[in-house]
C-alpha cells in the first residue's frame, strides 16, 4: 500500500506520544498491537503514517524539526520511542487565533504556550505542496477559531480532518454536508482515550442501566499538570468540552440523569502531575427497594499516550475512505473513537461499525 501523508496542527504532548507510537509499533512489524485495533487495517499498519507537515505557534517548536519539538517544553508526556528518527519535517507558523488563553501568562515559560512573533504562514499552499491527505487537529480545547480555520483549509484543499478536539465540526451537520459535497472524508470531534475516564464512565453507566439501577447523581472529576489542564483553567473554553464529555455519558441512558445532578468534567490543574491525569468518579443509586448504592472509583493514566492508538486506526480508516472515493462524516470511526461523533451509540456496536465498515460492508 502507499503511505499515509499526514499533518498535525498543534505539537504538543498528543502529537508527540502519537509520533513516538506509530515509530514503535512500526518497528514491531505487527507483533504487539496493544492499543491498536488491529495491525493491519485496509492494507494499512502504522508503518505507512509519515508526518509531512506540522503546524505550531509556540517559539520552542515553530522552525524547529518535527523531531525535536515533539520533545520541547512544555510537552512533558513520557518517552515511548527516546531514539525516534523522523523524516525532515520543519514545524510551519499557524495561525494563533484564539489558540492561546491570555490566562497562560500569569505561568512560568516552561509550563506554558509561548507565542512566537514569527507572521503566519500559508496553510492552505503547505498542505498542497507536500501532498497531504489527512490533518489531525490537537489544538487546545477552546480554540473555535482556530478549528474552524484549518477545517476550512481542508475543505479548499481535498484534505481530510480528524479533529481531535471538542469543536464540533464532524459532529455538526453543516460542516460534514460541505465536506460531503466535496469528497473529503472527516472524523470527530474529542478523541476518547484507550482507558480514559468518559470511556469508563459510559461502560458503568451503561451497566447500571441494564442491571435496572436507577442513577440518582454522578460525577467525574479529572486533574493533570500538562497545558491541557492548564488551558482549561480559563473555564470560559471548557462549554463545549463539557458537553462533549456529558453527553458521551448521558447518551447512553435510557433516562437521563437531570443537568443539576451530573458533573463530569476537568477540575484543577496540578503541576506536578505532569501528563498523569487522575479521574475521580462517582456514582449514586438504587436498586431493589430503593436501597442506596454508591460506587467509587480513582482512575490514574498517562493521559497523552491513551488516546494515540484511536487516533493511529481513525487515520487508517480515513485514508480507506479515501482510497474507495467516499466524503462526508465516517459515522463508524467517529462513534468508536471520538467522545461527541454525529450519532452516538454503544461501544461495542461502533467497534462493529467499524469491522463492517473495515470489510467494505458500510459506506461510512
Amino acid at each position: 500500500m502507499g503511505e499515509i501523508r499526514v499533518g498535525i496542527v498543534g505539537v504538543g504532548n498528543c502529537a508527540s506520544a502519537l509520533i513516538q507510537g506509530i515509530d514503535y509499533y512500526a518497528k514491531r512489524n505487527g507483533s504487539d498491537v496493544s492499543g491498536l485495533m488491529h495491525a493491519d487495517i485496509g492494507g494499512y499498519s502504522a508503518e505507512h503514517i509519515k508526518f509531512v507537515a506540522a503546524f505550531d505557534v509556540d517559539e520552542r517548536k515553530v522552525g524547529k524539526s518535527l523531531r525535536d519539538a515533539i520533545f520541547a517544553p512544555p510537552n512533558c508526556t513520557k518517552p515511548i520511542a527516546p531514539d525516534l528518527i523522523l523524516d525532515p519535517v520543519t514545524v510551519s507558523m499557524g495561525n494563533p487565533l484564539d489558540g492561546i488563553s491570555p490566562h497562560m501568562e500569569e505561568y512560568p515559560q516552561h509550563k506554558r504556550f509561548v507565542l512566537s512573533d514569527r507572521p503566519p504562514e500559508d496553510v492552505e499552499k503547505i498542505l498542497l505542496e507536500r501532498g497531504v491527505d489527512i490533518l489531525i487537529n490537537y489544538l487546545p480545547v477552546g480554540s473555535e477559531e482556530a478549528a474552524r480555520f484549518y477545517a476550512q483549509c481542508c475543505l479548499e484543499t481535498g484534505v481530510s480532518l480528524i479533529n481531535c478536539m471538542p469543536v464540533f465540526i464532524g459532529s455538526d451537520p453543516v460542516w460534514t454536508e460541505r465536506f460531503r459535497e466535496k469528497g473529503i472524508p472527516i472524523v470527530g470531534d474529542d478523541v476518547k482515550s484507550q482507558m480514559g475516564a468518559t470511556i469508563i464512565h459510559r461502560t458503568l453507566a451503561k451497566l447500571f442501566a441494564q442491571r435496572g439501577v436507577k442513577i440518582d447523581r454522578t460525577y467525574q472529576l479529572n486533574t493533570g499538570g500538562n497545558t491541557d489542564f492548564l488551558n482549561m483553567l480559563n473555564r470560559d473554553r471548557l462549554v463545549s468540552k463539557k458537553i462533549s464529555k456529558t453527553e458521551a455519558v448521558q447518551s447512553l441512558l435510557d433516562r437521563p440523569i437531570e443537568s443539576e445532578n451530573i458533573h463530569v468534567g476537568p477540575s484543577d490543574y496540578v503541576p506536578w502531575q505532569c501528563d498523569n491525569k487522575i479521574c475521580f468518579l462517582r456514582m449514586e443509586g438504587r436498586i431493589f427497594g430503593d436501597i442506596p448504592i454508591d460506587l467509587e472509583l480513582r482512575l490514574s493514566v498517562e493521559d497523552s499516550p491513551n488516546s494515540g492508538g484511536c487516533v493511529i486506526d481513525a487515520i487508517r480508516c480515513c485514508k480507506i475512505a479515501r482510497d474507495r472515493g467516499i466524503g462526508g462524516v465516517l459515522e463508524s470511526i467517529s462513534a468508536y473513537t471520538m467522545k461527541h461523533p454525529i450519532k452516538q451509540v454503544p461501544d461495542n456496536i461502533a467497534r462493529e461499525m467499524v469491522e463492517e465498515f473495515i470489510r467494505g460492508e458500510r459506506l461510512s
